[in-house]
């Protein structure tokens, strides 16, 4: 799995969870405290070390390295102003049935309500747009605390 934004490590915890036993996190964020603060969470919810894989760095920078169809789960939470770029380095980075997760797709709910132009939600609209007509994704949104946008990659 690839998680795009590292924070305090809670998703990043939940994910690994939710793992088989041998998968392997890898996880980006420009800001090393945050990576610092997630190693340490991982500690203490006695995850192993060996379970995850820490790049410090700007995600439209690091996501490009990353292998092509090597992963199961892309889940972004991080720039939403970025979104439509991680959404392009996400279908590289999916294996077809991967999954592709976007937290924070209502952005409180002004990306529901067309009288918000602001950056932010016409970048979210333009997202769920991109994932609902592309014939690449089978999409979902989940109406879970910020809204969960959600897609599987076709085959």
């Amino acid at each position: 799995m690839v998680e795009i934004g590292t924070g305090a490590g809670v998703s990043g915890i939940h994910l690994l969870r939710g793992m088989r036993p041998d998968g392997v996190l890898t996880t980006v964020d420009s800001e090393p405290d945050r990576q610092q603060l997630a190693r340490q969470a991982y500690r203490e919810a006695g995850i192993a070390a060996n379970r995850s894989r820490f790049i410090c760095g700007r995600a439209l920078d690091v996501l490009p390295r990353l292998t092509d169809g090597g992963y199961d789960l892309v889940f972004c939470d991080a720039d939403r102003l970025e979104c439509l770029d991680y959404l392009d380095e996400s279908l590289r980075l999916l294996r077809p049935g991967g999954v592709l997760c976007f937290e924070g797709a209502f952005a409180q709910g002004r990306a529901l309500d067309a009288a918000h132009q602001d950056a932010e939600s016409l970048h979210l609209r333009e997202l769920m747009r991109a994932v609902r007509d592309s014939p690449r994704l089978a999409p979902v949104l989940l109406p879970t605390d910020d809204g969960l946008l959600c897609a599987v990659r076709r085959a």
